[in-house]
């Protein structure tokens, strides 16, 4: 069976799972039924070979064998491009195996969107290990790994440590004051740094110490069981600091440690695009969002933009969820990647007569093995629930979520680890705002929710709830002809303009919680001068000047609540207002603040707000240069060409008696006659 240019090769796994080939080929628009293997690992790998010599891609419904199969294809010389989707612990095996076939040809699907490859940042380490540790125990280690990596030993204050027998690594004392880099380029400073003296006895003593030594190694092992030396340790690649007291951690550290040898290609987790970040303007900070997220601290402030560092980033995607403009991108995949996806996905689970779909967000790690669980030994999966795999589920935003629930989903539902629950506050925050947008279109809150429990027998009860209720309730906005186009901002308006056009209640405006990213600007218009600072500093155009008269506008549609403007007033006359406003106003410029101008008390030209000259006039009448002086003052209420022409029109205070007339020899003749 080929869809899409693809070969598909589906198989029930010696019959463990319902699988109808004519009615999968229909599901999926093929022109012929799908031929239904029962070992295509086994006894019908004759099929695959056959499909990978024809040449052209080929989705295998099994990952179990993915080995398997792509060794068998490298032993066939075939360049054809392999992709593999679970069909059995997602949809096949369970109690509502017999009813997932609009869920298998989802599945199908999905699978079948090509991912094209992520650009990869490479990183190099030579195996120059520091190992920090406070007694015996990092010695000990020392001694494992000195056969295969360049190992230096760190002792924090250590007491009464004794000497090895062969000393095999370099042996200090010292505590790390500040550590910082990543993986094949870590920089320590340290303090107290002494090297063992090599006459010590019963007993490790040390020469005299100095501090600020800096130091840079390629990995770091660090037993001292106390606070990590990075941010983020279990997200730091070449970081590892197990549990000193648990001998197992300690050797799978070890394990790991004697593989990062060489060169080592890691994904460029995010895009960003300068031209549309609102972070800062004129050395004014606004937005700050990607560097509050981030749990690594891979970004940092560059001026007026931020700048990414891909070697530390550890790929959660927080700064791309929060993101209010779209700079910052998730790109593995790209988000329309993701986007292709997730339409296929619901397009073809309802095209083949799925109803109430409940999207499962998950990880390709964590997530992906507790499935298997459920699909093993538990219940399986329902069959309206659709499992959606993403790299990590943290990098989940606004956007997403809206657009989810604009294909007509009636749940969904994240699937998170526990241990990142501390981490998890940018996608929690996403989630408050949609909620907060269906319940006030009138659909309720409950229709994103994430779960962060791991076991499956309880995951499992929760997922079979919420199932049977999307069967019972439907979905609260039915799929419509939506479709993800443009950028960031065009997906959230989209999908925006989607809910409010199915919403039970389709209010005109909404409130949204702190930190959405629509909203107005409140002006407080008795103390706004109308110096139109925060038109200058809005990255986004949101803030229009007049060029004719004295007058400040406002397109609500183009502002992002990065705050800038607020942060530029002079005046702090400007207030953010987190909202929606689904009418035709939002898209089209209005007056927040005009004045009448002020007219030149000498020519009468127009030259200014009335209110700033005379708010001028009134400050700087008791200045040592002003008081006293009407002059003065009236220079102020004059254009630029008027106050020029006053200034040679006065008399100088400083100028002294006339010059006097120089004396000719006619001068001199005269006063002889």
């Amino acid at each position: 069976m080929k869809i899409d240019g693809k070969t598909v090769l589906v198989c029930d796994c010696g019959a463990t799972m319902a699988l109808d080939g004519a009615r999968l080929a229909a599901d999926l628009g093929a022109d012929e039924a799908a031929t239904v293997h029962h070992a295509l690992c086994r006894s019908g790998i004759a099929a695959f070979e056959q499909a990978v010599a024809d040449g052209g891609p080929v989705l295998v419904g099994c990952t179990q064998e993915a080995a398997l199969f792509s060794e068998v294809a490298a032993e066939k010389g075939g360049d054809a491009a392999l992709g593999f989707v679970d069909l059995r612990e997602r949809a096949g095996w369970g109690e509502a195996g017999e009813d997932a076939a609009p869920k298998i040809a989802a599945l199908i699907a999905e699978a079948a969107v090509p991912v094209p490859p992520v650009p990869a940042v490479t990183l190099n380490s030579g195996g120059v290990t520091l190992i920090y540790g406070r007694d015996e125990t990092a010695l000990e280690v020392a001694r494992q790994l000195a056969g295969r990596l360049e190992v230096t030993v760190l002792l924090d204050r250590p007491d009464a440590v004794m000497p090895p027998r062969v000393r095999e690594a370099a042996i200090f004392r010292g505590t790390v004051a500040r550590a910082s880099g990543h993986f094949g380029a870590f920089a320590l400073v340290v303090d107290g740094w002494a090297p063992a003296r090599a006459s010590s006895r019963t007993t490790l003593e040390f020469k005299p110490g100095r501090d600020g030594v800096e130091l840079r190694f390629d990995l770091i092992l660090d037993l001292t069981g106390g606070t990590p030396l990075l941010r983020a340790p279990e997200a730091r690649d070449g970081y590892f600091n197990p549990d000193p007291g648990n001998p197992a951690a300690v050797q799978k550290a070890l394990f790991d440690l004697v593989d990062l040898v060489g060169a080592f290609d890691k994904p460029r987790y995010v895009d960003y695009d300068p031209a549309i970040c609102v972070h800062g303007r004129s050395r004014k900070i606004g937005c700050s969002r990607c560097l509050d997220a981030c749990p690594t601290a891979a970004v940092s402030a560059d001026g007026d933009q931020v700048a990414f560092d891909t070697a530390v980033c550890a790929g959660c995607g927080q700064c791309a969820s929060v993101c209010p403009t779209g700079a910052a991108t998730y790109a593995l995949p790209a988000p329309k990647v993701v986007y292709a996806r997730l339409a296929a996905l619901l397009g073809r689970y309802r095209e083949a007569g799925g109803q109430a779909p409940v999207l499962l967000v998950h990880d390709t790690e964590s997530g992906a093995d507790l499935i298997a669980a459920i699909g093993r030994y538990g219940r399986g999966l329902p069959a309206n629930l659709l499992p959606f795999a993403l790299n990590t589920v943290t990098q989940l935003g606004l956007d997403f979520l809206l657009a989810a629930l604009a294909h007509g989903v009636a749940r969904v539902v994240v699937l998170s680890r526990p241990r990142d629950r501390d981490a998890r506050f940018a996608l929690d925050a996403q989630i408050e705002i949609a909620n907060a947008v269906t319940a006030g279109l009138g659909a309720g809150a409950g229709h994103i929710a994430v779960i962060d429990d791991t076991d499956p027998d309880r995951v499992a009860a929760r997922l079979w709830e919420w199932a049977a209720a999307a069967e019972a309730e439907g979905s609260a906005f039915p799929a419509g002809g939506f479709l993800a186009m443009g950028g960031k901002r065009d997906r959230m308006r989209l999908a925006l303009q989607n809910l409010h056009d199915h919403a039970p209640v389709p209010v005109d405006r909404l409130a949204l919680p702190a930190g959405a990213p629509f909203g107005a600007v409140a002006v407080a218009t008795e103390g706004c001068t109308l110096c139109l600072a925060c038109v200058g500093a809005c990255p986004t155009g949101a803030l229009i000047a007049n060029p004719d008269k004295p007058q400040l506008g406002f397109r609500e549609q183009a502002c992002v609540q990065c705050g800038l403007c607020r942060n530029t007033c002079p005046e702090s006359v400007i207030a953010l207002e987190p909202r929606l406003d689904f009418t035709a106003a939002a898209r089209e410029a209005r007056v927040l603040h005009e004045e009448e101008p002020f007219p030149c008390i000498r020519c009468g030209k127009p030259f200014g707000v009335r209110s700033m000259i005379e708010k001028m006039a009134e400050r700087l009448s008791d200045h040592s240069m002003f008081a006293g002086d009407g002059q003065a003052l009236d220079r102020i209420r004059m254009c630029d060409t008027c106050c020029v022409a006053a200034e040679f029109d006065t008399p100088n205070p400083l100028a002294g008696p006339p010059r006097p007339r120089p004396r000719t020899s006619d001068d001199y003749l005269r006063d002889d006659d």
